[in-house]
């Protein structure tokens, strides 16, 4: 295992990091990151798939119905069919360091 630390963004965190780099005002950087965030859960949502240029491309995949047993209970309920978000990233997505 490697000793990296993973560092996680949320959304302020990102706007503040464009804002700083870019000279935008934090509220303008938060109002894009959200419209793009929108516009991507938009597509996804109408089993659009979505592709960004050297970085990777994103669909929506689904998990099909199961059964499963509370450990506890040990009832037996079942599970509909749920959906994830699929990323696969692009070849150069590492290259562009």
């Amino acid at each position: 295992m490697s000793n990296q630390k993973a560092v996680n963004f949320n959304l302020s965190d990102c706007s503040k990091l464009i804002s700083k780099q870019t000279g935008l005002s934090d509220n303008k950087a938060l109002s894009a990151l959200k419209s793009i965030n929108q516009t991507i859960l938009s597509n996804l949502v109408l089993d659009q798939n979505l592709e960004i240029r050297n970085f990777g491309s994103l669909k929506k995949k689904s998990i099909r119905p199961r059964k499963f047993t509370n450990p506890k209970t040990k009832e037996l309920s079942f599970l509909g069919e749920t959906y994830t978000v699929y990323f696969k990233q692009s070849k150069t997505f590492f290259d562009a360091e």
